[in-house]
């Protein structure tokens, strides 16, 4: 009888989430148009309903095998129409609205340098494995990017001659032929840094020391295979495009946050669960176990350090920085497997003597948490 009204009570937990994402999607459709934000965070919401009818017959079913008499059947009957009577309108409103606000083809501007792509409307990274630096290489890098992401409208990048040729290459083409002229004027605006001055290709730099700071320590000597190393760069791809930029709602109960990957897939990045990798030298593991190896090391450096980053270095004596009840926080967290990162909203804060918050409670999916200040930081709203 008892887990009979455990079953229960998770069941009326699903059919109120119906009635607050109903609640949801009276405000957004109020709304005489979305933003890229608000659409992102109804398709996220839209996910977790989209998903919960199988929730529910698993726990429907499993009430029915509790009691089978006449009565019970009956009863169970009535609630399995009840909760499709709810739920199946409120998927088809919810998909209606999807669609009337799709989004339209993005036109980006991206930084490179070096093998490194960075979407500067998204920040996101792409990383392409070239085998030399030659005028060649980068064309057929340039036409794997644009076959993947789409086109981009400017390419900012350094004066080297790999870059300059193409450049140059691609306007005589475009000059001297005789395409049509909606089709020069789609052409790539190619922006060239100052000679001698790196910094001015900041993000795409920085993209580039984030993963060669890495990897020339975990690589060492040795040497891997064309395949093995766009496998490897691929993956450290992706745990650069599933860093948490911005919450993604207000939502007290929500602990999802945007990402890069958000605005490339529309959802975020997930990886094929993997045993952890001995943490010996590289040169003794199977070749395969290699590039697993060198994954979850750059994963938990990045974890790690991208905290650190976000966080606001200053002295304690003048930190203003207070966390406020129902900020998203990242939490800093070593064991966590590659791309899932560890979210919550503060619940409670504890001040000290001088007023300043070092101790916070955060409320995350698996329970509520205290961790210190230099634990945790609160991801920017701008």
């Amino acid at each position: 009888m008892a887990d009979e009204f455990k079953l229960i009570k998770k069941r009326s937990s699903l059919k109120a989430k119906l009635t607050t994402f109903t609640n949801y999607l009276d405000i957004v459709s109020s709304c005489q148009s979305l933003s890229e934000l608000q659409r992102l965070e109804l398709q996220s919401r839209f996910a977790k309903i989209d998903a919960l009818y199988e929730d529910f017959d698993n726990l429907q079913t499993e009430i029915e095998s509790l009691d089978t008499s006449v009565a019970k059947v009956e009863e169970a009957y009535v609630a399995r129409q009840q909760f499709e009577d709810l739920y199946h309108p409120l998927v088809a409103r919810a998909r209606s609205l999807l669609a009337s606000v799709a989004p339209s083809e993005q036109i980006f501007e991206c930084a490179v340098s070096g093998g490194a792509a960075s979407m500067q409307a998204v920040k996101a990274v792409h990383l392409e494995l070239v085998t030399d630096l030659t005028k060649e290489s980068y064309m057929a890098a340039l036409n794997r990017f644009v076959s993947r992401r789409g086109k981009p409208r400017n390419i900012l990048s350094d004066n080297g001659t790999n870059f300059v040729g193409t450049s140059n290459e691609l306007q005589r083409f475009l000059h001297s032929s005789n395409v049509a002229s909606d089709m020069v004027q789609e052409g790539i605006q190619f922006s060239f840094a100052p000679p001698y001055s790196p910094h001015f290709n900041g993000l795409a730099e920085a993209v580039v020391r984030s993963t060669k700071h890495h990897l020339k320590r975990l690589l060492k000597l040795t040497h891997l295979t064309y395949e093995e190393m766009s496998t490897c760069l691929t993956q450290i791809e992706a745990i650069l495009n599933s860093r948490p930029l911005t919450p993604l709602s207000s939502d007290p109960c929500d602990y999802s946050a945007l990402t890069p990957a958000h605005l490339l897939i529309g959802r975020p990045l997930t990886s094929i669960p993997h045993p952890q990798v001995a943490d010996v030298n590289i040169t003794r593991l199977d070749r395969y176990h290699r590039i697993e190896h060198i994954k979850q090391h750059f994963w938990r450096r990045f974890n790690i350090e991208y905290v650190s980053m976000l966080q606001q270095k200053t002295k304690w004596s003048t930190s203003s920085g207070n966390l406020v009840l129902g900020t998203l926080v990242l939490i800093k967290d070593k064991l966590l497997p590659p791309l899932l990162w560890s979210l919550g909203r503060v619940v409670q804060v504890y001040p000290g003597s001088d007023g300043v918050t070092r101790v916070v409670e955060v409320k995350t999916k698996n329970g509520t948490i205290r961790r210190a200040f230099n634990n945790v930081c609160p991801l920017p709203l701008h």
